[in-house]
């Protein structure tokens, strides 16, 4: 229970079902003592949760707990967010938190408390297929909410154990349920950032967490021509535009970062599309694909999933060829495999 609306309607949906329920609130940002992040920011933001989750638990007639996994989401989730950005990657920090905290982790500590599944408001679904025995996840019916993305990397068993009430029903209905039950969530605004980010001030945290990885190095054109400079290349991904500091007669694109060189590229929209890339780091929730198999992938969360054939390498490396160029294909992010509206699986661009 995060405290927002949609976990809190999950909540409810299966206390009226009948379901034996305990509520959980995981403590995951940063230490008030700033050994971990952003202090009091972190600690006032935790404090709102807990006591929004804590008013929906009374409300509901449940028991409430809050387990402390800082130390888990800083090795996981935050550590390795600024291990890649520092390696000139951009990755996905919600995809890691699912499998390695919320999925797991908590798995853990629930089966402590007693239960056998967990429940989130994930808006996504889940079904076993009773033709393979595996279990299958599926998109949230409301298309916009949809967050199956997030969840590409479980596996198996943490499917088998996960329970997603509000997959099945619209963002819209949910505010209305929580409405008429009179939940004291109904006006919370919805989290539109990284959790541990609340300023949305990306090189700000990187740099207050590595400082030495912001060194000043060139910026490069397409003909390797210094044209600038840049302020650290975590402070940098593919695709961005704002921010490079350079005048030039036609909007210019970060194209690619090389850390080897500690350089960031530069060049004109177009040249930020690709129609290929290599992942790794596999997941496969439906069946591996033996063969080439034609499938719609997404490179990005809000990124429109795109006709691509999948060829698998070898047992972690795939190859994606895209029907048409896709925009900032970027190492670090998750790319994710649909057949209609099952998740196939996911994996880490490599390159």
């Amino acid at each position: 229970m995060s405290g927002g609306i949609d976990s809190s309607i999950a909540a409810a949906l299966l206390k009226e079902e009948g379901h034996d329920l305990v509520g959980v609130t995981m403590s995951l940002l940063p230490r008030a003592d700033g050994k971990n992040g952003n202090g009091r920011a972190g600690k006032s933001r935790v404090q709102e949760a807990v006591t929004k989750a804590k008013e929906v638990a009374v409300k509901l007639g449940i028991p409430h707990h809050v387990i402390d996994f800082r130390d888990i989401f800083q090795e996981k989730v935050i550590a390795d967010f600024c291990r890649e950005y520092s390696l000139g990657r951009t990755p996905n920090p919600c995809v890691r938190c699912n499998r390695y905290v919320k999925f797991a982790a908590l798995l853990e500590e629930a089966s402590k408390l007693g239960a056998d599944f967990i429940a989130t408001g994930h808006y996504t679904r889940v079904q076993r297929d009773d033709a393979t025995g595996r279990y299958l996840l599926k998109k949230g019916i409301d298309t916009v909410k949809d967050q199956s993305y997030f969840l590409c990397q479980l596996t198996q068993e943490q499917l088998g154990q996960a329970i997603f009430p509000v997959g099945g029903l619209t963002k819209e209905k949910v505010r209305q349920i929580a409405e008429d039950l009179d939940l004291p969530v109904v006006d919370r605004p919805e989290s539109q950032e990284i959790c541990f980010i609340p300023d949305d001030d990306y090189s700000g945290f990187l740099k207050r967490q590595t400082p030495n990885a912001f060194r000043p190095g060139p910026i490069i054109d397409e003909d390797g021509n210094t044209i600038g400079e840049h302020r650290g290349i975590p402070a940098y991904t593919v695709g961005q535009r704002r921010g490079l500091g350079i005048a030039a007669a036609e909007p210019l694109y970060v194209t690619a970062i090389y850390p080897e060189r500690n350089a960031v590229a530069v060049g004109p929209k177009d040249k930020t599309y690709r129609r290929e890339l290599m992942a790794n780091n596999l997941n496969w929730i439906a069946s591996p694909p033996e063969q080439s198999v034609r499938v719609k992938a997404k490179v990005r969360y809000r990124h429109p999933e795109a006709e691509a054939t999948v060829t698998p390498v070898d047992d972690d490396t795939i190859h994606v060829l895209f029907q048409e160029p896709q925009m900032a294909i970027t190492p670090g992010q998750t790319v994710v495999f649909y057949d209609g509206d099952t998740v196939i699986g996911g994996g880490t661009i490599n390159t």
